[in-house]
C-alpha cells in the first residue's frame, strides 16, 4: 500500500464508521455470515426435521439461564471447589509440602549451604526465612504448581468441550450491565488461570472502553489459578467464610463493573460468536494444552519467584523490606488483621499467589482466627495487581490507566476489608 493512501483510507474508515452505531468489524463479520447463509441455502437441501441428539440438548441447556446457571455451579463445585481446591490445593500441596520440602528438601539443602556457605548473610540469600530454595521454590513447586496443574487440567477439559462458547452465550445479558459482552468471558475465565495473560488477551474485545472495565475488573477481583487454590485451600474446610469470600468478591465485582458502565463514555457493546460441536474432550488435547501451560509456568513464573526471594534478601539488607512492612502495618490492622500479615501483602504486590501462600503459613501456624482469615483473603483478591500483571497493564492500556487503576484498587481493597471486619465482628459471626 503506498503511504500516502494511508490518511485517506483513514478518512473513509472514520465516515463509514460514524453512520453506523455498531463497530465495523462487527458489520463486515454479520454481512458475512448472511451472505455464507444465503449461498448454503441456495446450493444444499437439509432434512425438515433433523433429529436432535443428546449433544443438541445439552447445548441448548447450557445457555438457557434456568439450567445453565446450575450446570456452572456443578461445574465450578466439582471442577475448582472439589478437585482444584481438595486435590489439588489439599492433598498434592500437604504432600509436596510437608513431606517432601519440609521432611526432605529444605533440611538437606540447608545442611549442605550452611557447610559450603558458613556466612550468614550470603547463605541466607539461598535458606533461611526468605532463601530462593527454602521460600521461592518451596512456594512456587509445593504450593503453587499443584494448584495450577490442576486447575490447567481443568480448564482444558472445559475448552476442549466447547463449553465456553455457550458460557459466553448465557452470561451475556449480565455482562452487557457491567459494561461488557459475552466476549469478555474469554479473558475473565483466562483470568483464574493468570490474570497477566487474560490482561493481554483483552484485546479481543471490540471497544477501548470495553477493554478498560475488563482490565480493571481482572485487576481487582478476580484471583489466578494460584491464588484460588490457596484460598480454597484454606477455606474449603470453612463453608461460611467460603461462602462470604465468594459473596463479597462477587458482589465487588458487579457494583464495580456496573458503576464503570454508568461513568465511563461509549456505547454499549455488541456481541456475537460462532458455537462449534459439543463434544466429549480429546485425552491428547486436554494432555497437550495442560502440558504446555505447565511448561510455561515452570519458564515464566518460577523464576519471578526466585527474583522475588532475591529482592526479599536485598531488601533486608538495606532495610527497606522492614520499613515497607512497617508501612503496611497500621493498614493490616485497621483491617482487624496481626502486624505479620503485613509481609503477605507486601509479598503479594511480587506475585499474587506468593502474598496467599504467605498467609497460608500464618494460618498454618494458628495465627489467624476464621473471620481474620475471610477479611485477609477478600482484601488480599482485591489488593494491588502483581508487578508482572501491573507492567501488562501499561503495556497494553498505557501509563495512565495502569497507575489509576493501581491508585483506586489500594485504598478500595483496604477500605472493603474493614467495612467486612466490622461487620462481621458486630454481628457476632464465628466461621
Amino acid at each position: 500500500m503506498e503511504p500516502d493512501r494511508l490518511p485517506r483510507i483513514e478518512e473513509i474508515v472514520a465516515r463509514t464508521q460514524a453512520a453506523y452505531r455498531d463497530p465495523v468489524r462487527y458489520l463486515i463479520t454479520i454481512g458475512r455470515q448472511r451472505t455464507a447463509d444465503r449461498i448454503v441455502a441456495q446450493t444444499s437441501t437439509q432434512p425438515t426435521r433433523s433429529p436432535a441428539g443428546w449433544r443438541a440438548t445439552l447445548s441448548r441447556l447450557m445457555m438457557q439461564p434456568a439450567t445453565g446457571i446450575p450446570i456452572l455451579l456443578i461445574v465450578l463445585y466439582f471442577g475448582l471447589y472439589k478437585f482444584v481446591g481438595q486435590v489439588g490445593a489439599g492433598l498434592a500441596v500437604n504432600f509436596l509440602e510437608r513431606q517432601i520440602f519440609d521432611g526432605y528438601v529444605s533440611p538437606f539443602v540447608t545442611r549442605l549451604v550452611e557447610h559450603i556457605i558458613p556466612w550468614p548473610t550470603f547463605s541466607s540469600l539461598i535458606v533461611g526465612e526468605y532463601g530462593v530454595i527454602t521460600l521461592g521454590v518451596k512456594y512456587a513447586v509445593a504450593i503453587i504448581l499443584p494448584i495450577v496443574t490442576t486447575f490447567f487440567l481443568v480448564f482444558a477439559i472445559i475448552e476442549d468441550t466447547g463449553y465456553l462458547p455457550r458460557l459466553a452465550m448465557l452470561l451475556d445479558r449480565a455482562f452487557k450491565a457491567i459494561g461488557l459482552s459475552g466476549r469478555a468471558v474469554i479473558p475473565m475465565v483466562l483470568g483464574f488461570g493468570c490474570d497477566t495473560m487474560a490482561t493481554m488477551v483483552t484485546r479481543v474485545l471490540e471497544t477501548t472502553r470495553e477493554r478498560l472495565i475488563a482490565t480493571l475488573l481482572l485487576a481487582l477481583a478476580i484471583p489466578c489459578s494460584a491464588q484460588l487454590g490457596v484460598i480454597l485451600a484454606l477455606l474449603s474446610h470453612r463453608p461460611l467464610g467460603l461462602a462470604i469470600w465468594a459473596g463479597v468478591v462477587s458482589a465487588v465485582f458487579l457494583l464495580v463493573g456496573f458503576l464503570s458502565a454508568r461513568l465511563m463514555p461509549g456505547q454499549a457493546p455488541s456481541f456475537y460468536m460462532e458455537i462449534p460441536p459439543l463434544r466429549l474432550p480429546s485425552l491428547r488435547n486436554v494432555l497437550a494444552k495442560t502440558y504446555a501451560r505447565i511448561e510455561w509456568y515452570l519458564l515464566e513464573v518460577l523464576p519471578l519467584f526466585a527474583w522475588a526471594s532475591v529482592v526479599i534478601w536485598l531488601g533486608q539488607l538495606t532495610h527497606l523490606f522492614q520499613l515497607a512492612v512497617s508501612l503496611l502495618e497500621p493498614l493490616v490492622r485497621f483491617i482487624g488483621l496481626p502486624p505479620p500479615a503485613a509481609v503477605a501483602f507486601l509479598f503479594g504486590f511480587f506475585r499474587r499467589d506468593y502474598g496467599a501462600a504467605g498467609l497460608y503459613d500464618l494460618d498454618s501456624t494458628g495465627a489467624l482466627t476464621g473471620v481474620q482469615l475471610v477479611v485477609a483473603m477478600v482484601t488480599m483478591t482485591l489488593f494491588l495487581p502483581c508487578i508482572a500483571q501491573f507492567l501488562m497493564m501499561y503495556k497494553e492500556r498505557g501509563w495512565k490507566a495502569a497507575l489509576a487503576i493501581g491508585a483506586f484498587i489500594f485504598p478500595f481493597a483496604f477500605g472493603v476489608g474493614y467495612v467486612l471486619n466490622a461487620a462481621l465482628t458486630a454481628l457476632g459471626v464465628q466461621i
